[in-house]
């Protein structure tokens, strides 16, 4: 008969699509999960970001009649984003958190990702039509542009390693502490925001390395690291290329709580103490993007018709939350 613990059998012996050196550490993986949601929450609390405070940091955004395919874009994700906060608002109610954080995690990236789009579409007229280029025509059009309200602000333009070190200089000096401690000041929260966009950093240097490792010009140089330097040059001609945003960290955070680290969000005695309140810092988070996200909508599509659909879906919403209470 088997012995021992799954994470224990993980740790020797690995899953089919990881070794047992790439299983994540559980002394880190879950308290980074909570912590990272918990400094933005604490952030977009002490910044006041919502749709109200919004509307001013967008006064200068130009109103512009759009086409109705255009607009029916733009109102479809923030619909989309809308439906999210209300599924947090249910999974809240949930007696045991561990049973409900993963999807809760999923609905905060979806929400997040709707309400994106809808600012894409908004600006103009395009939908992406993956994650990545999403996230990327996001950071070029609102991260780089001055555009996005902290927390969600904060970006590293290029991943070469000294421009990554430099990106962070800003974000590390408002303040520094560990993911792996709860954040219980906006100082302590900024230090796990500037954590998560230098591991997120990390994480994309990584993948773009790989991708160089399987080119064509990596092989044809007939080495097997970056030592020469001509490898040298193609990884970080590469690099130089990528930037990560906030979408592009959300995006990782999904990923992690649906594969590599998801054993620790339904494993272990501790794990629904931990995660108690979990919920609610993704539904305060998800709640302040979504409304900075509409007002940038609200400022584009003009009060006329922003106030018709703002009506339109309270009058006609199948869901239990109304718009009003985020968009208004």
């Amino acid at each position: 008969m088997p012995t021992g613990s799954l994470y224990a059998r993980m740790q020797a012996h690995g899953t089919l699509s990881e070794s047992p050196r790439d299983i994540a550490n559980a002394v880190y993986a879950l308290p980074s999960t909570l912590h990272w949601m918990r400094g933005l929450a604490i952030l977009c609390e002490a910044q006041t970001v919502s749709f109200r405070t919004a509307r001013p940091f967008y006064q200068r955004v130009q109103r512009k009649p759009l086409p109705d395919r255009q607009l029916n874009s733009i109102y479809e994700q923030l619909l989309l984003s809308l439906h999210h906060i209300a599924a947090l608002d249910a999974l809240a109610l949930a007696p045991n958190k561990a049973d409900v954080s993963r999807v809760g995690i999923v609905a905060w990236y979806y929400g997040v990702y709707g309400a994106a789009s809808a600012m894409i579409a908004a600006a103009d007229g395009s939908f992406p039509e993956t994650h990545a280029s999403t996230a990327r025509q996001w950071d070029r059009q609102f991260a780089v542009s001055g555009l996005v309200m902290p927390p969600f602000a904060d970006r590293v333009g290029r991943l070469c390693a000294a421009d990554v070190e430099e990106a962070l200089r800003v974000p590390r000096s408002r303040g520094k502490h560990s993911l792996t401690l709860p954040p219980g000041s906006a100082d302590e929260a900024w230090g796990c925001i500037a954590e998560y966009l230098s591991g997120t950093a990390s994480w994309e240097q990584w993948n773009v390395e790989q991708a160089v490792r399987g080119s064509s010009g990596f092989r044809d140089l007939g080495v097997e690291n970056f030592r020469t330097k001509a490898a040298r040059e193609l990884r970080d001609d590469a690099l130089g290329k990528r930037s990560v945003c906030f979408l592009h960290q959300a995006s990782r955070y999904r990923g992690k709580a649906n594969y590599r680290d998801a054993i620790f969000l339904a494993y272990g005695k501790s794990v629904p103490k931990s995660v108690d309140g979990f919920v609610d810092d993704l539904r305060t988070v998800l709640r302040a993007f979504s409304g900075m996200a509409a007002a940038y909508c609200a400022a584009r599509v003009g009060r006329d018709e922003w106030d018709w659909f703002v009506a339109d879906i309270a009058s006609r919403r199948a869901i239990s939350l109304s718009p009003e209470e985020v968009w208004t």
